[in-house]
């Protein structure tokens, strides 16, 4: 069966939809990979993957529906143009409740990442956060650059891994609550901002 992509956002040459989370945008082993699944469910030849998530990551994510859009949203990504905004929880206290997380990213083991001292090509996160309750707490996470696992490593460095994170030591729940939220940006002078909230996982009903 064939899974149905929830629209959020239609324009003659992009749509913008809201992932699910445990969907790859790449084919992986999956019979049928994402973009393919989009232009069938448009009923057209092709989209373009102008960006990414990762496949435990679930929200917004645009699709360019012909090369002229895909070669426009190439540069507004790699001028920093496009404005994301994340969702995160997390059942750890943060070493601070707002801020900037600074630092250069290197590999470490298992496939994955940690964050240096070091400023000579830094991922940087703008950050808010709030208590739900005693033992959870929501982020709102803003991504200046964009780097591999940026938020993910951004947020262990906090010693706030994301709830259900295991490779960044979060702690196990039902998904990896980590969730794009927003994107802004400007297309030919039409300024545009799409919301869209997470679809599944137990915890977000707490703001959602």
């Amino acid at each position: 069966m064939t899974l149905t992509l929830p629209i959020c956002y239609q324009h003659p040459d992009f749509i913008i939809i809201n992932k699910p989370d445990g969907v790859s945008v790449h084919k992986d082993e999956a019979e049928i990979g994402l973009t393919e699944m989009v232009a069938r469910q448009l009923n057209i030849e092709q989209v373009w993957l102008v960006h990414r998530l990762d496949k435990i990551t679930s929200g917004l994510l645009i699709l360019a529906l012909n090369k002229g859009a895909a070669a426009t949203f190439y540069h507004l990504f790699e001028q920093h143009k496009i404005q994301k905004t994340y969702w995160a929880l997390s059942d750890k206290k943060p070493k601070k409740k707002q801020g900037r997380i600074v630092g250069d990213m290197e590999k470490s083991r298992n496939g994955a990442w940690k964050l240096c001292h070091s400023k000579e090509n830094p991922a940087v996160t703008q950050f808010t956060s709030h208590s739900l309750e005693p033992s959870l707490r929501h982020f709102i996470l803003q991504p200046k650059t964009g780097q591999t696992h940026q938020l993910r490593v951004a947020m262990k460095s906090l010693g706030s891994p994301i709830l259900g994170d295991k490779l960044y030591s979060g702690t196990e729940a039902d998904r990896v609550y980590l969730h794009a939220y927003q994107l802004e940006f400007e297309y030919e002078n039409e300024q545009i901002c799409v919301q869209a909230t997470p679809t599944s996982g137990h915890f977000w009903q707490k703001i959602c």
